[in-house]
């Protein structure tokens, strides 16, 4: 990764669940210097933060990961919060790499950013054509503006920026909190606290019936270093492992891997959010050479395992 070698990279995000992994191959692959900055010390919505963070770092890429996301129920209560934020975070670090001359703005956006009903597999071309699913549209079109904002700059000021789309992701050190975790967290834990609880059943939302695609977040890491060491092109880019899975079927896998034998009930008066996800991911075959190459089973147990391991309310039987 002959780019890489001897680079000053500034990864926001980079002390995140996705950044630990990101940092890390950066540094196998020859970074000089990778930088990781903490919320606390720099809040990325305010512009005099971003401003201060490029002095210190003075980096010669930026990989911009920070976000502020959730499941259905966080985007639903916090809308207007998940539109600005992302918004501001994005548009602002950009710009002030653009000024800073940095050589290249990785910007990662989000599958949400794709419209409700997508022909399967979602493609890239299609990403226009539609209005996303409106439980996390504000948050999709706030990333989403990365892309444009992306291809602005590369057109007015030739900045090379690139966009990367990448599906759910999972794996160990997830986010496991129950108001904010994404499908498969919030499933393991239902889980592993209903059989240390001696439960039933568990209660999930929406119908089952739709479909997702998940990535493991060490395959994630790999791509999204791979681009940045190989990718030039304005085009976005999917990231994700093309397997489809339904959420009653991605229950009772991790019902099976988890020992739960309950029953699983789905509460259809909550949302299923967006019917179909998964991507076409030959794109990112084709010119930066990214295959996932960990399977769903083998993913969910690995993060299965380091929950049980890890948590100090619940342990695997």
């Amino acid at each position: 990764m002959n780019f890489l070698v001897g680079k000053r990279v500034l990864v926001t995000g980079g002390a995140g669940f996705l950044g630990v992994r990101v940092v890390e191959r950066l540094r196998k692959n020859g970074a000089r210097e990778t930088f990781a900055p903490r919320s606390r010390e720099y809040n990325l919505v305010k512009n005099e933060d971003v401003l201060r963070l490029y002095e210190r770092t003075k980096p010669d890429i930026v990989i911009h990961l920070a976000a502020r996301v959730g499941g259905i129920g966080a985007n639903r209560q916090n809308p207007g919060k998940f539109f600005y934020e992302n918004l501001m975070m994005g548009a602002q670090l950009m710009e002030a790499g653009r000024l800073a001359g940095v050589s290249k703005f990785v910007a990662v956006g989000t599958i949400c950013a794709y419209p409700k009903f997508t022909p399967v597999p979602f493609k890239e071309d299609d990403l226009w054509n539609g209005y996303p699913e409106e439980t996390n549209a504000p948050y999709g079109l706030a990333k989403k503006m990365l892309l444009v904002q992306a291809q602005a700059y590369r057109q007015q000021y030739g900045f090379n920026a690139i966009y990367l789309l990448p599906v759910n992701l999972y794996g160990p050190g997830d986010n496991f909190d129950l108001e904010t975790s994404h499908v498969i967290p919030a499933l393991i834990r239902k889980c592993l606290e209903a059989i240390r609880e001696s439960k039933d059943y568990i209660v999930l939302w929406g119908t089952g019936s739709p479909t997702r695609e998940f990535l493991y977040v060490d395959d994630a890491a790999e791509a999204i270093v791979l681009a940045t060491d190989r990718y030039e092109s304005p085009a976005p880019v999917n990231i994700g492992s093309s397997t489809e899975i339904s959420i009653k079927d991605l229950a009772l896998l991790i019902a099976r891997l988890t020992g739960f034998t309950g029953r699983i009930v789905f509460d259809s008066s909550y949302p299923d959010g967006q019917p179909r996800r998964v991507l076409d991911t030959s794109r990112a075959a084709q010119y930066f050479g990214f295959r996932a190459s960990t399977s769903l089973q083998d993913g969910i147990r690995k993060t299965i395992d380091w929950f049980a391991s890890t948590s100090s309310t619940t342990s695997r039987p």
